[in-house]
């Protein structure tokens, strides 16, 4: 179609006359340009991929366990799918809302779109505002799962402080991605954070087929409705990793390539997801249900303590693409979100971490954490609300006569894609938000009632107290054999 060659033109002028507008062309430069300055489709696919993964990599026996081997693959490969199709929508939605935006001589020259300006352009201030609510409250939550994450990783290679602490410092590591300025500059970390994740996941399937299973092991799952939810909602939330896919895309030299890029990062995710958590289960079995953690389970080694520093950094890294969409919701709404001074754009930020660092020390629930935001938050911002923009977008005959992207013959075109958006819609609702939603609350209440707010170490084994105060105050006997206290 010829509109659609004059828009991308229209889109990559824009790019490409901002990042190279006045800029001599010195080693320095071509230097910074190729660490720092990604914009190509491969950045997009390293970016999604490298954000998928992350700490989720280590919650997924766990799953397992709560699912059975069957499910945790069954669930793992449907929502990797439905997170592609609703990936697909969202960049299909943000092409359209630029595209109409650039024919009335809208300049994006120093702006970032987001998803709730794609929404609002596209269907109103009503689903502005719910878009807004849920990406911000997940993508929050996102952040301080992060953080929770960071604690419960290094304290496996140093436990002489406890989680708590770990997390006041990681804290204050972690506030030091207000200074990256959007997700162009991610080029290097995200490269570079897909292969400590891919390292990470080979790891924990080589050591669990090398440990070989445990004595006695058992694979009883799925015993428990509860269970069994809280398990399919937390894979809810691994394959929901795209609340930034707007932030992405708009990072690109030309958006229109972002199409197949989510479905070819998750079948990437997969090959890391599936081998890891079916291997550490095969192992471990049911002793997987009192550790969230899979580096919990696994025998104290070098490359375990390799694996536990990669996943450290590449956290870091999730941090930044978690917080650097709510860094630019807040530069909006305090009017400095197209100041060019870095540094006044980082002091502004700042405020946005204080909540973050907060309710990471409150809630330090490794693992139903991921459930409950899956449940509740991810199936709304990442699955409901882009299908049903969808659907409302082009409703209309018009609509889908001039839109930009029309659906490709093999879904069934529009009907095909309706009939998949409603799936999409209904599916989510019901299993994820409602069942999930059911099961996670239950867990995460259960988790509270166990072991507190403020838990100073959540999940960690207290071998110097006598049995009887043990059963008193952890969920299982099942402990650690590998720690030298």
């Amino acid at each position: 179609m010829a509109s659609d060659k004059v828009v991308e033109t229209v889109i990559a002028g824009n790019y490409v006359e901002m990042e190279t507008e006045g800029k001599p062309k010195d080693v320095k430069s071509q230097l910074s340009s190729f660490l720092w300055h990604g914009g190509s489709a491969y950045d997009a696919w390293f970016s999604c991929a490298s954000n998928q993964v992350a700490q989720v990599l280590l919650t997924l026996p766990y799953s397992f366990s709560q699912l059975g081997m069957l499910s945790g693959i069954l669930f793992q490969l449907l929502y990797g799918l439905l997170g592609s199709w609703t990936a697909y929508l969202i960049s299909i939605l943000y092409v359209e809302y630029r595209t109409r935006k650039e024919r009335e001589k809208v300049n994006f020259r120093n702006h970032v779109i987001q998803w709730f300006e794609v929404l609002d352009g596209l269907l109103g201030k009503h689903w502005r505002n719910v878009g807004l609510a849920f990406n911000c409250t997940f993508l929050l939550f996102g952040s301080v799962i992060q953080l929770i994450a960071c604690a419960s990783n290094i304290y496996y290679i140093n436990d002489n402080l406890d989680k708590r602490t770990w997390t006041y410092i990681f804290g204050a590591c972690c506030a030091t991605t207000v200074f990256i300025p959007s997700f162009h500059n991610y080029r290097i970390w995200s490269f570079l954070g897909l292969l400590m994740t891919t390292y990470t996941a080979w790891y924990l399937t080589v050591a669990s087929l090398l440990h070989g299973q445990t004595e006695g092991v058992k694979h009883s799952g799925p015993t428990k409705l509860v269970l069994y939810f809280t398990g399919a909602t937390n894979i809810l939330y691994t394959f929901g990793g795209h609340a930034v896919t707007v932030e992405i895309m708009h990072a690109m030299w030309k958006p229109q390539k972002f199409k197949a890029i989510y479905l070819l990062a998750t079948l990437y995710v997969l090959t890391l997801t599936l081998p890891s958590a079916a291997a550490v289960y095969w192992a471990f079995g049911d002793m997987l249900l009192n550790h969230s953690n899979a580096f919990a389970l696994l025998p104290k080694s070098p490359f375990r303590d390799m694996a536990v520093i990669l996943m450290l950094i590449h956290q870091f890294i999730t941090f930044g693409f978690a917080c650097t969409p709510l860094y630019f919701v807040w530069e909006k709404a305090t009017g400095m979100h197209e100041c060019k001074s870095l540094c006044k754009r980082a002091l502004v930020r700042l405020p946005v971490v204080i909540p973050i660092w907060f309710l990471a020390i409150i809630f330090p629930f490794f693992g139903p954490i991921n459930s409950t935001v899956g449940s509740l938050l991810v199936s709304f911002t990442v699955y409901i609300i882009p299908a049903l923009a969808h659907i409302f977008t082009f409703k209309s005959s018009s609509a889908r006569q001039n839109a930009v992207e029309q659906p490709p013959k093999f879904v069934g075109r529009w009907v095909g894609t309706f009939i998949i958006n409603s799936f999409v819609v209904v599916w989510v609702l019901v299993v994820g938000f409602g069942f999930g939603g059911w099961a996670s609350m239950v867990n995460f209440v259960h988790q509270i009632d166990t072991f507190g707010l403020f838990t100073k170490c959540y999940q960690c084994p207290p071998p110097l107290l006598p049995p009887q105060q043990l059963n008193a105050t952890a969920p299982s006997p099942l402990h650690h054999p590998h720690h030298g206290h």
